[in-house]
């Protein structure tokens, strides 16, 4: 068990969060929400010992091991993959290097021996013999292959680190897990594993993500920070969402209520007061308004911006047309031969680990990279509105935002324009931030507003829930269901896709793809089939029946 005890934590006069009291307990897994600034990431450095509390304590079992999600992503750039992971059982490793080291020396003594042997004692006992085959499920779950295993992990892309870290903090069945948005940087497929290794493991985990879907399948109950304090609800996500709302319905409503008897009870004292065979009622009824008490509904501080976009011109039946687009970076192959032609209601998810052909296919179809063979065509009566995961150069300007997303509309009006931004929660003197100098999160609410002032018939999505709180996510989400047009969308938050996407196209290893008119949790389900299809037939073949139709 981890408790909290009475804890607060300031931030010079201001308090995040005061006086909590809060157990988490063995079985359970706990999803951490709150808006952006409420100090969710905190409260999880608070509980990994990594930030001192202003007040109170954090209690742990004695004897229990606590592990969390690094976000130090190039601190191990030196080391070994597979040994990273393995160190996030820090004693079994340290166990293993010492009795190594014994078994190493020249001059091995009897003493040297007793040690060894309890060492292989101790080591067997924390499953060390199976560590090194632990780690590697780990890394493949994650996606992390064979290859890779004994590479350096400088060696690696940023995602791989990401999978690599996280690995890392799953290692060796900790007692305690604290996961800091762990579906950051992971594909659809690894944020699949994760889930189902999340559901079946057996211990306390404490998880920040704002993920929605990956909340709802993995919790089973929130703590919501919100007004300094931290409520703790029993379910997943979508029941703190019900149970938050209806508890604020029912105290509006008793309040309305009171309100009525005090308006009724008013009017009788003003009306009997002064007339003397009602004097004793009229003051039995002051007594009584004197112990009516409102409930206080303090605001929120969740804020949820409204996303809507509204195409100038409906769109025609020929929107575009791809045919035997291929793409090679750096030697590898990214799209191979690909061809599709999109319809006029088509919300395509494009999906698949392979993340940069996805972002390859954007820049091509946006005239921003050349293909390497194939050609597409757009139809006359589209008009594009691109969303890029890497928006560095879009910001790299003097402007203030107002000025930045004046120059995506055609009306040139500082009113309107404002109108726009004021949606997207910039208000007042936000108008004239400079953009460079905006958070991860304001970034990409500014490109959203860009695409709305756009007035395009066509939108193109690259990752657009990075750096989102939920509150932000979820009017996005209802955006993008509500828009009457097109849209090619690469997403990892699952909810996104499955409640927009009417069309699923996967990247495949190599650069092919997959194309199915479907949602995408039966497109799941259907791979799913697939692959146990496949596994039975290897399974029939070792038995010894060798046909190719075996099914």
């Amino acid at each position: 068990m981890i408790s909290a005890n009475n804890v607060t934590y300031r931030v010079g006069k201001k308090a995040l969060f005061e006086d909590v009291n809060i157990k988490f307990t063995e079985g359970n897994c706990y999803g951490i929400i709150g808006a952006n600034g409420a100090g969710k990431s905190t409260f999880l450095k608070i509980l990994s010992g990594q930030l001192e509390t202003t007040n109170g304590e954090i209690a742990i079992t004695p004897g229990q091991r606590l592990s969390f999600l690094e976000q130090d992503h190039e601190k191990y750039n030196d080391q070994i993959v597979l040994d990273t992971v393995i160190q996030g059982n820090k004693k079994l490793y340290e166990i293993g290097k010492e009795k190594d080291e014994l078994y190493a020396k020249p001059d091995f003594s009897d003493e040297d021996g007793i040690r060894a042997a309890e060492l292989e004692s101790e080591y067997a006992e924390m499953g060390g013999y199976e560590a090194e085959s632990d780690a590697e499920s780990l890394l493949n779950g994650l996606g992390i292959e064979d290859e890779y295993h004994y590479q350096k992990v400088g060696d690696l892309n940023g995602a791989q680190k990401v999978k690599v870290l996280l690995a890392r903090a799953l290692f060796g069945n900790p007692d305690i897990l604290l996961l800091d948005e762990p579906t950051n940087h992971l594909d659809l497929d690894a944020i699949a594993w994760l889930e189902e290794f999340l559901i079946n493991f057996p211990n306390i985990v404490i998880v920040v993500s704002h993920d929605r879907y990956f909340l709802n399948k993995v919790c089973t109950d929130i703590a919501d920070i919100d007004y300094g304090k931290i409520t703790l609800y029993a379910g997943n996500y979508d029941f703190w969402y019900e149970s938050s709302q209806l508890m604020i319905r029912q105290m509006k409503e008793a309040n309305k209520k009171k309100e009525e008897k005090i308006k009724e009870l008013k009017e009788f004292i003003s009306r009997f007061s002064a007339n003397a065979s009602k004097s004793k009622q009229a003051t039995s009824r002051k007594r009584a308004l004197e112990k009516i008490e409102l409930d206080e509904i303090k605001p929120s501080s969740r804020k949820y911006p409204f996303i809507d976009f509204r195409p100038d011109r409906e769109i025609g039946n020929e929107v575009l047309t791809v045919e035997h687009l291929s793409k090679t970076i750096g030697g590898v192959k990214l799209l191979d031969d690909v061809s599709f032609v999109v319809k006029h209601d088509d919300k395509i998810a494009f999906v698949g680990s392979q993340e940069q052909a996805k972002t390859a296919l954007f820049e091509i179809l946006m005239g921003n990279m050349e293909p390497d063979s194939g050609t597409y065509k757009w139809g006359v009566t589209t008009s594009q509105s691109y969303f890029k995961k890497d928006n560095t150069e879009l910001f790299n300007t003097e402007e203030d935002i107002t000025q930045w997303l004046t120059g995506y509309s055609q009306i040139k009006d500082v009113t309107y324009v404002r109108g726009f931004l004021g949606r997207m929660l910039f208000r007042g003197e936000d108008g004239v931030k400079k953009v460079k100098v905006l958070s991860g999160g304001e970034k990409v609410r500014c490109q959203l507003s860009s695409m709305m002032i756009s007035g395009a018939n066509c939108l193109i999505f690259d990752e657009p829930t990075n750096h989102l709180d939920m509150e932000s996510i979820s009017a996005l989400n209802d955006g993008m269901i509500k828009f009457p047009g097109v849209e090619l969308i690469a997403c990892r938050d699952h909810q996104v896709v499955q409640t927009t996407a009417n069309r699923i196209i996967e990247i495949l290893p190599g650069g092919g793809i997959i194309d199915k008119d479907t949602d995408y949790d039966t497109y799941l389900e259907q791979d799913a089939d697939a692959r146990k299809r496949t596994v039975y037939v290897a399974d029939t073949s070792a038995d010894g029946d060798t046909s190719e139709d075996a099914e």
